[in-house]
């Protein structure tokens, strides 16, 4: 997920305002939009634009598409961007936009920053995950499928499994393992994998909303350049956990308008068929979560540095999450029975973006079940939070220091 919320709009908060730093991104873009209006100028040639004018991610060096700013500025880009009717891809590159570049940024090789953030922020190349197996869900360090070196390609073998939009991508971030021999958060290597490439096999997996937004993927002898290679053989679970705390803040971390996003559809579903007094008090509550989410996120925003995300990613993960589970539960009942029905009819749907999108409340009531598992459980999520917030002991790990050939596997 992955998948992702209810797109978040742009927040208003920003740099303190006439810091020079913030005058820089003003300037920035509106010489953007002066040198290419929005309305007339093709999607992808804009975002090729803004990218290498530096307004991808303002926190990114510059040439990698960023400014070398704090990444509170994006706000302020985000915000103009949108006001100006710019174009918006990222829902269908969700992937790459807030999981893979972060990744490439933070342990790509100069040439492969080079090769792979610009085309995939204008979407001409979108995005996969490859880390969750039929064996290895939770506990992804267990993963089996293996990457043997043959000269300066790696073979692959093995299936993943819940791949959101590897029907569409061109990229598929692969974690791979290479040392079955030494425990197994240690013989792991993480790989950027093409999808189109010979051996690999991309099935749909059919939701209960009708869509098949996910997949299950499977690697027969397929080769993956060793430059394709992040960081040293053997560091991929460092890379993996890039990849990981950047995909909970992508999926919980986004900073709303106030009273937007879910709430704001169960608002408008309360004032079409107003319920019981229990079910507005239910409709207060929620508001009242909802609100408090935006806040500590928008908090966690503005504290946050350039660099890969603390488990903080995990109480955003945790809370928003949840609480889409709840607001659409409250938009189904008060639908009364035409909350039952299917909005589609659960016609077999391949879509090309990721997540929510302006659907029925009805059809985003089935896909928010897949909410608190994706992208780690809300369990996982708690045990991260007990023991690297609280400080609390960690759950015992008999496997810890053992082969991974030696662990017993069903």
């Amino acid at each position: 997920m992955s998948a992702i919320g209810a797109r978040p709009e742009p927040s208003s908060t920003a740099a303190s305002p006439g810091s020079s730093d913030e005058e820089l991104v003003r300037r920035r873009v509106e010489d953007l939009l002066a040198s290419h209006p929005p309305a007339v100028t093709p999607a992808t040639e804009f975002l090729g634009a803004r990218f290498d004018a530096g307004l991808a991610w303002v926190w990114f060096p510059e040439g990698d598409g960023g400014l070398g700013l704090a990444p509170d500025l994006q706000g302020v880009v985000e915000r103009l961007l949108h006001r100006a009717g710019a174009p918006d891809e990222s829902a269908r590159n969700v992937i790459g936009y807030g999981m893979g570049a972060p990744t490439v940024a933070t342990h790509g090789t100069v040439e492969q920053r080079r090769r792979f953030l610009r085309p995939l922020f204008t979407c001409e190349e979108i995005w996969c995950q490859l880390f969750s197996e039929p064996g290895a869900g939770s506990d992804v360090a267990g993963l089996a499928t293996r990457a043997e070196r043959d000269g300066d390609e790696w073979v692959v073998n093995g299936q993943k499994v819940w791949t959101t939009l590897a029907h569409t991508a061109k990229w598929g971030m692969l974690v791979a393992r290479t040392d079955p021999d030494v425990p197994k958060h240690r013989g792991l290597t993480y790989f950027v994998v093409d999808m189109q490439a010979p051996g690999v096999d991309v099935r749909p997996l059919r939701q209960m909303t009708g869509d098949a937004e996910f997949n299950e993927v499977f690697f027969t002898d397929a080769r993956v350049p060793d430059a394709n290679r992040l960081d040293e053989v053997g560091a991929g679970w460092r890379v993996a956990t890039t990849t990981l705390m950047n995909e909970r803040v992508a999926i919980g971390g986004g900073v709303p308008g106030r009273g937007s996003g879910p709430i704001g559809e169960a608002v408008a579903a309360w004032r079409q068929r107003p319920g019981t007094p229990a079910r507005r008090d239910r409709l207060v509550q929620l508001w009242a979560a909802a609100e408090a989410g935006r806040l500590t996120n928008l908090r966690a925003r503005q504290l946050r540095r350039a660099g890969t995300p603390g488990p903080e990613g995990s109480v955003s993960k945790l809370m928003a999450t949840g609480l889409n589970q709840h607001i659409y539960e409250l938009c189904v009942d008060l639908a009364g029975m035409d909350g039952t029905l299917s909005p589609t009819g659960y016609v077999m749907r391949r879509p090309e973006r990721a997540g929510f999108s302006d659907e029925d409340p009805r059809w985003s009531f089935l896909r928010s079940r897949a909410n608190t598992i994706e992208g780690g459980t809300s369990e996982i999520m708690r045990n991260i939070l007990g023991e690297r917030v609280l400080g609390l002991p960690g759950e015992p790990r008999v496997d810890k220091d053992r082969p991974w050939s030696e662990v017993p596997r069903s």
